[in-house]
């Protein structure tokens, strides 16, 4: 079967799908330093608030067990960590150990790895999640197939992730404060230009990426029921869907590289 890309090659960061890993891995290293504060600037420091609410949208509810999938430096991890309660538990997979090392700082266990890999056994969670990652995945069909895998039965994932306004005045604006606002608003960056690559880069992933019914699709695909996508401020999509109540495997320990 062939790989299900989120979207055309782009070039002009790396020449084959075989080094986009690499580039993609040694991009979000140099960036971690300065990745909250520039998603806190890009978002009008409204990021957490949204991420909490579109959770809470997805069912995510205190005593749950949570994997945030590409889980960065914990951004959505913390939101499902305040809505589980003690009583819940929230762990993380990433590729990128700068990434892995600001999100330590938020005090969760986070592991490496790829979306496409998740080191973890059947049925082991509630909820997965993935805040604006979808886009630097290899393969949507064996990512989603992998989130299946990890879920109990009547589990549910929620992808969260930007959609290119149909516009082309709102697309063309949203890419001028991508490109050039957001990075001029953080010039102190710890790396020389960290912040205007990573927004080039995270602006031509959202041009570049398949439309929005290949995603529901891929998830259908996936097994998962009744899919579905809320769309918020015409740009924010929140993808959706239940594990089916199967006699798969159910929910169990899990593995021990968390």
């Amino acid at each position: 079967m062939q790989p299900l890309s989120p979207g055309r090659p782009l070039t002009d960061y790396f020449d084959s799908p075989a080094r986009r890993e690499t580039f993609v891995r040694s991009l979000f290293d140099t960036c971690a330093p300065d990745y909250d504060r520039v998603c806190r600037i890009a978002a009008f420091g409204q990021g957490q608030r949204y991420r909490r609410d579109a959770l809470g949208r997805a069912g995510l509810v205190a005593g749950m067990r949570v994997l945030d999938v590409a889980t960065g430096t914990g951004l959505t991890a913390s939101e499902a960590i305040a809505l589980v309660g003690p009583a819940g538990r929230v762990v993380g997979v990433d590729p990128s150990s700068g990434m892995l090392r600001e999100a330590r700082r938020v005090g969760y266990n986070a592991a490496r790895g790829l979306g496409e890999a998740l080191p973890f056994t059947d049925g082991s969670f509630d909820l997965v999640c993935m805040g604006y990652a979808l886009r630097h995945l290899a393969d949507l069909t064996v990512a989603f197939g992998e989130f299946r895998r990890v879920l109990r039965p009547g589990g549910h994932v929620v992808v969260l992730e930007i959609t290119e306004p149909r516009s082309r005045i709102a697309a063309w604006l949203a890419k001028q404060y991508f490109q050039r606002v957001v990075p001029a608003l953080t010039p102190n960056t710890t790396r020389p230009d960290s912040a205007g690559v990573l927004m080039r880069y995270y602006w031509d992933t959202i041009h570049s990426c398949v439309e929005p019914a290949a995603i529901l699709d891929a998830l259908r695909n996936g097994g998962f029921e009744d899919v579905r996508r809320e769309v918020v401020h015409h740009v924010f999509s929140e993808y959706i869907g239940r594990r089916s109540q199967d006699s798969g495997p159910q929910r169990s320990d899990l593995s021990a590289s968390t």
